[in-house]
């Protein structure tokens, strides 16, 4: 490693990313660091949810004590017209996107690199649980060192130019010793929780998030055998896999209740606006094959196609199957049939720690 090389750190205040920009200052990298403001706070239906200000006097304090000057970039407009309105659109389609994944491709790494250019800066970095090699066929991404925290998953769109240029302080480390170097250092965060919810937006309540911008509509709710037996709010609002009730807006007859003897009921298959809804084990709830669309290779010179394993969410199990192509695209079937799968979800494909693709679910 030269010494003096410039890279251009996202900072977000939390404690992965304080500590990525104190291991590049120990190897004597000149630190630009970046604090993305993407909340798009100025819109109504979207207020009161993110802690950014919070996150961004955080980020500073680190920076202050690492003697570093922080960079405020504004993609609060960008954010809601690319990752916000289009997950809103699929979601009113009854696909389950991961917007997370969009977010890194889309705003997050572009933006970073964008400012990199401008100023000449070698390198890109981010706190991301994640590891690059590069060997004689290009750039390869693997799992972080800590199984637990991997992050992975959401990096799978990620291109061999975006690879060759972006470092991953802390991806051989665990999070323990991320929080342990964190508190010998001092850093305000070393104990501050990890983010979680919708990228830059964090944890809510997720149907009423929806309801801000997707009005109720009435649906059906049928029976494995297609018999209508009640009414929901919107199909949009749950997910495959969900368990429903009352309290979550469905209605369903009584006599179907008494019939299957009260068991729990969960949702199998949504058919436009309807819902076709399943007692726990029934075969309907299961899915043995999906067809991947939007199939991404991280690197098209190491494509194995036998012994992959597939995860549907992240830091889910790894799943054993094949991978086939038929005609343009590609499709996994799972070794033993698989429940909670929905269209617009990502799955990703490893062989060992080495993430070999990506793409978007669909169960059509």
């Amino acid at each position: 490693m030269q010494k003096n090389k410039k890279v251009v750190l996202g900072m977000s205040g939390g404690v992965d990313s304080s500590v990525a920009a104190l291991l590049l200052k120990k190897q004597k990298y000149e630190i630009i660091p970046i604090f993305l403001r993407s909340y798009p706070d100025e819109s109504p239906y979207l207020d009161a949810l993110c802690p950014f200000k919070e996150d961004k006097k955080m980020a500073r304090q680190v920076c202050n004590l690492l003697g570093l000057k922080l960079i405020e970039l504004d993609y609060r407009s960008k954010y809601l017209k690319k990752i916000i309105e289009p997950m809103f659109s699929q979601y009113k389609k009854n696909k389950t996107p991961n917007p997370d994944v969009s977010c890194n491709t889309i705003i997050k790494f572009p933006a970073l690199w964008r400012y990199a250019k401008s100023i000449n800066a070698d390198y890109i970095a981010t706190g991301h649980y994640a590891r690059i090699k590069k060997t004689h066929k290009g750039f390869h991404l693997l799992q972080g060192k800590d199984k637990t925290k991997d992050q992975s998953y959401f990096l799978n769109e990620l291109s061999q130019l975006d690879l060759s240029h972006t470092l991953f302080p802390i991806g051989n480390l665990k999070k323990s010793q991320v929080r342990k170097i964190a508190k010998a250092n001092k850093f305000p965060n070393w104990s501050k929780q990890s983010s979680r919810g919708i990228c830059f937006i964090g944890k809510t309540n997720f149907k009423k998030f929806l309801q801000k911008k997707i009005s109720n509509k009435q649906g059906l709710v049928m029976s494995p055998k297609k018999e209508i037996i009640g009414v929901h709010p919107g199909s949009f609002y749950f997910t495959i896999g969900e368990r429903i009730g009352p309290s979550k807006g469905f209605i369903i007859n009584k006599d179907y209740i008494n019939k299957i003897k009260n068991k729990k009921l969960y949702i199998a298959k949504k058919l436009k606006n309807n819902i076709i809804i399943a007692p726990k084990n029934h075969p309907i709830l299961l899915i043995k094959q999906i067809t991947i669309k939007k199939f991404h290779l991280i690197n098209s010179k190491d494509f194995p196609k036998t012994n992959l394993k597939a995860r549907i969410r992240h830091l889910g199990k790894l799943l054993s199957g094949k991978l086939k192509k038929s005609k343009s695209e590609y499709i996994f079937i799972f070794t033993t049939p698989q429940k909670e799968i929905s269209s617009g979800q990502s799955i990703v494909l490893y062989k060992k720690d080495n993430l070999i693709a990506g793409g978007i679910i669909s169960t059509q």
